[in-house]
């Protein structure tokens, strides 16, 4: 079995141009907001990715820059700021912050309605109760959603349009990725489990599984063997090896060869973050108003 390349490009592509054609019949611009703290290059990159598809889009987006050694007091007043700018529909601050910053205190800031990461605890409690998650389809609803676990239930709707009964292993726990993605899941009524570092017999675990999606952050750590044949493989991590080279959190030759279809990476999840980011800051925008 030679596996789908589940491609995340061409589906970020046509939900950034709804996007586009949305906010071009607006009576206003929405405006993203990105704080970085510090020069980790891999943020750094990512936050400029951002910067060109939301001005694409037509959004106003600023990035406010702050020196590694950044105070706790200094961060939280730029937040404030924003939060108290009617310009700034929607905010993010990038993660991961320097190690002398409490990023728990840092996202509490946040105003919940401009929160387009979905990491407060407004609006992740409101997730985990099962409130309509907010886009541009669902202008009723009242939870702003993590982008990149909203990501992974598109490109899981291209391959599986229906998750009735399916079996889900998520493997990763994390705020921001883990549970949010179990609990979007769960909604769309899969079976779903999480899996974490202590989960006895991962791989067996995997083997019962009819879709992995692998989260945790080591690179290469899914093997081919770990798979049930024609399960469906998401894969979001990016991890990069000595040799420069960017790998998923899966083993993509070896899982490709007895899935039925898996994310390449890079060029799978990642386009779709950052396409439900610029969605979320949109549709907060028109809730907002």
């Amino acid at each position: 079995m030679t596996a789908q390349p589940i491609d995340g490009k061409a589906p970020a592509a046509l939900l950034r141009g709804r996007v586009a054609a949305r906010v071009a019949t607006l009576a206003f611009q929405p405006g993203l907001a990105v704080v970085l703290v510090g020069d980790d290059p891999a943020s750094a990159v990512y936050v400029r990715n951002k910067d060109k598809a939301a001005q694409a889009a037509g959004l106003a987006v600023q990035t406010i820059r702050l020196p590694a050694n950044s105070t706790q007091a200094e961060i939280l007043a730029v937040v404030a700021g924003l939060n108290a700018d009617p310009a700034v529909d929607g905010i993010l601050v990038q993660l991961p912050l320097p190690p002398q910053l409490d990023a728990d205190a840092v996202i509490a800031t946040l105003d919940p309605a401009k929160d387009v990461d979905g990491l407060t605890t407004q609006n992740a409690g409101r997730l985990a109760s099962g409130a309509a998650v907010l886009s541009l389809d669902a202008p009723g609803g009242t939870a702003l959603a993590p982008c990149t676990p909203r990501g992974v239930m598109v490109l899981l709707a291209s391959v599986q349009p229906s998750l009735s009964g399916a079996r889900v292993i998520v493997i990763g726990r994390s705020a921001l990725v883990g549970r949010p993605v179990a609990q979007m899941l769960t909604a769309a009524d899969a079976t779903v489990t999480i899996t974490h570092s202590r989960t006895r017999d991962l791989p067996a675990e995997c083997r019962r599984a009819d879709i992995v999606v692998a989260a945790v952050g080591r690179p290469e750590m899914v093997r081919g063997d770990w798979l049930a044949p024609g399960a469906v493989v998401i894969d979001v991590g990016i991890n990069r090896l000595a040799d420069g080279r960017l790998v998923g959190d899966a083993a993509y030759d070896e899982c490709a060869a007895v899935a039925s279809a898996i994310t390449p990476v890079p060029g799978g999840v990642g386009p779709m973050t950052i396409a439900c980011l610029l969605e979320n800051t949109v549709a907060a925008s028109i809730a907002r108003r």
